[in-house]
């Protein structure tokens, strides 16, 4: 019996380090970055919905607190995907928020979630696919989703500023999707029950 428990744990260790040694230096920096771009966008998004607050803009700062309990999501999963890889966490500091208008602070948020839809996500995407290091696979492709959802939610937003419908808004604590309103069964983007969606007031 005690030979066989052996040989069972010294093939699992071989699998995991088999399956990091397949994974870049390159990756790990790639999910390091994209960890604090999440963790300061988080932090931006809640001092911008302060702002919208005391501007009236109701909906427009749901949509903040929103979107950063959206990007808090993408933070920790990119840190546990990290550490699934064998990598570390680096350490920093978060930036300075400047927060501008409402209407400013919206066109800032637009300029981020384009960025990291269009570029930032897929080029780490393209390396992760290559490498078939799966858990970077996911938490990279849940935040490219969310973040092309913001990114319509944030243009609605600005294009109708101060005639916002002011609705609810719902995140799915898997993957941070963003959507107002439930889909009927599963979320559109990891296809977990909507049991998983928190509503955002």
């Amino acid at each position: 019996m005690k030979k066989i428990f052996i040989i069972i744990i010294g093939a699992a260790l071989a699998v995991v380090t088999t399956a990091q040694a397949n994974v870049s230096p390159q990756t790990l920096d790639n999910l390091n970055a994209a960890f604090q771009g999440e963790s300061n966008a988080a932090h931006r998004y809640l001092a911008f919905a302060q702002k919208a607050d005391t501007e009236g803009y109701t909906y427009v700062a749901r949509l903040f607190r929103a979107a950063a309990k959206a990007e808090g999501i993408h933070r920790d999963t990119h840190k546990q995907a990290i550490l699934e890889l064998g990598g570390k966490i680096k350490n920093f500091q978060l930036d300075a928020v400047m927060a501008g208008t409402t209407g400013e602070n919206l066109q800032t948020a637009i300029k981020g979630e384009s960025y990291e839809r269009d570029t930032m996500y897929p080029e780490f995407m393209a390396l992760a696919k290559k490498e078939g290091a799966k858990p970077a696979i996911r938490t990279l492709l849940y935040a490219q989703k969310a973040e092309a959802e913001h990114a319509k939610l944030y243009q609605d937003a600005l294009a109708n500023l101060g005639k916002n419908a002011d609705r609810p808004l719902y995140v799915c604590k898997v993957c941070g999707y963003t959507v107002t309103q439930l889909p009927a069964n599963n979320c559109a983007s990891c296809r977990e029950p909507i049991s998983n969606y928190e509503r955002i007031d």
